[in-house]
């Protein structure tokens, strides 16, 4: 009886331990599968076309549709510019270029685009770019290399119409219009940028909470939407009005690509809440909120 005994309290002990590994081998797993997933961001056209970028290409995309938003541009305007930036530098803020070229646009200080300074800021080489643009005749109904190339005056005007599909899509999916089509999986480790930042990472640091983004939000989108006063200092929110879904969204996908620069945790709008700690999950579906109906709400950590 004693054997059986003995024999039983060790076969037991062998379950636990068995357990005890399977338990930690998964939990090993789970975690090596999380730490292995890159941080970068997904757009999903309505053609099937899927476009990655990493979450420094992403802010850059998304603060160039931002800024054509403050100034009014269709999203025509928004794909010519995001075809020439991924031509110019791969949406990266480049520190270099030929001759004296900088930034996004690789725009020239010598040639009047500014200081050096002024051109590594992405908001105003966007909005230089779309004051020369919309200088150029009838360029809504060029072809994407022809517009390029007259405010660009590149030695190389053929390059822009392969990257015309890449920034259609971009541009489709950033004005908002597509809804949630955009996803960016995020490790919460700080970016490693291109040289200068969004203007975005200076007003946050500057401020530290939920009024950074806020001025933020006002530098690139421009007057609208005006965020409401912030509550507790780590949300804000924005009013949103039903006939302004789009404009949501586009400001929706900017704070899920500027995530974490901003240090925002979730965005919830629309329905829809996107995670910081399941931002392998997307866009999942929200309790709807009374208080929140009309409203983007963004929480940070």
């Amino acid at each position: 009886m004693a054997a059986r005994r003995r024999g039983r309290r060790k076969a037991w002990a062998v379950l636990i331990g068995v357990s005890v590994v399977l338990a930690l081998v998964s939990y090993l797993a789970v975690r090596f599968i999380r730490s292995a997933t890159p941080d970068e961001c997904t757009a999903q056209g309505t053609d099937g076309t899927t476009v990655t970028l990493d979450l420094d290409q992403a802010s850059h995309a998304a603060t160039i549709a931002a800024v054509a938003h403050a100034h009014g541009l269709p999203e025509r305007a928004v794909t010519i510019a995001l075809a020439t930036a991924i031509q110019e530098s791969k949406l990266h803020n480049l520190t270099y270029g030929d001759r004296d070229s900088l930034g996004l646009f690789q725009q020239r200080p010598s040639q009047g685009w500014g200081t050096p300074a002024q051109i590594r800021d992405p908001v105003y080489a966007s909005g230089k770019f779309f004051d020369a643009l919309v200088k150029v005749p009838d360029y809504l109904g060029l072809p994407v290399t022809v517009a390029a190339q007259r405010v660009q005056h590149s030695g190389y005007p053929e390059a822009y119409a392969s990257h015309e599909a890449m920034a259609a899509t971009l541009a489709d999916v950033l004005t908002g219009r597509e809804g949630p089509a955009l996803n960016c999986t995020v490790s919460g480790a700080d970016p490693a940028p291109s040289g200068a930042a969004s203007s975005a990472v200076g007003a946050v640091s500057e401020a530290g909470d939920g009024s950074g983004v806020a001025a933020a939000v006002r530098r690139e989108f421009g007057d609208a939407p005006v965020a409401l006063p912030v509550t507790g200092g780590d949300s804000v929110s924005f009013p949103i009005a039903t006939e302004q879904a789009s404009t949501g969204w586009s400001l929706a996908l900017w704070l899920l690509c500027h995530a974490t620069a901003l240090h925002a945790t979730s965005v919830t709008f629309d329905g829809r809440r996107w995670s910081s700690a399941a931002s392998d999950r997307g866009w999942t579906h929200s309790t709807p909120d009374s208080r929140q109906a009309g409203m983007l709400a963004v929480e940070l950590g």
